[in-house]
């Protein structure tokens, strides 16, 4: 299987958010993320790094401009 774990960066450390994802789609400052089990997370935020050797996506946070 070729599925990664998401991870989410705040503040300097890492969180997981969700294990074996199999379709990452950016929209706009937002990404959707859904696994093999069917859990789905929307994530504000933009893709840090992806390692698919390690099965790995990092994103970070995007904070949206106060008007």
């Amino acid at each position: 299987m070729c599925e990664a774990n998401a991870y989410l960066t705040k503040q300097g450390s890492e969180e997981l958010i969700l294990e074996s994802i199999m379709i990452l789609r950016p929209e706009g400052d937002r990404i959707y993320l859904q696994n093999i089990f069917g859990e789905q997370k929307w994530i504000k935020g933009r893709i840090k790094e992806m390692n698919l050797v390690e099965h790995r996506i990092v994103l970070e946070e995007v904070q949206s401009a106060s008007l």
